[in-house]
């Protein structure tokens, strides 16, 4: 079964990060990731192909426009069921608790492990890691 991914996050490097970190799954056909620079396009490209595959939402909290915790509250009226990590540069208490309260599944501080997060993800897709 492939995860697909679905990372929101306004820093190109992060993009281009998460290809590297996750190229081998990518080559092996564990996982597929889509990109999104805002909140907004986020919610288009769910609107345009749903979330009836499996799905993980990726976001930073700290964006532009519709910040990260705005498109969690939004994905969980829209989509209860879809899961979301929440990533930030930022770990305070404060938006830990707003995002978990708010329906994320889990919260990343950045400089992301990436280990970490692949262990999360199986976790989340009822697996041991992807």
């Amino acid at each position: 079964m492939t995860v697909n991914l679905l990372l929101v996050d306004d820093e190109p490097d992060a993009i281009e990060l998460f290809r590297q970190k996750f190229r081998g799954e990518l080559r092996k056909g564990e996982i597929s990731i889509r990109f999104a620079t805002s909140g907004a396009a986020a919610l288009d490209l769910l609107d345009a192909n749903g979330t009836s595959e499996p799905i993980l939402l990726l976001s930073d909290i700290n964006m532009p426009g519709m910040n990260g915790l705005e498109l969690l509250a939004e994905t969980k009226r829209r989509w209860p069921t879809l899961r979301v990590i929440m990533i930030t540069a930022y770990g305070d208490a404060d938006n830990r608790r707003r995002a978990l309260e708010a329906g994320a599944s889990d919260f990343v501080t950045k400089p992301v492990d990436f280990a970490l997060l692949k262990q999360t993800l199986g976790s989340l897709m009822g697996g041991d890691g992807i």
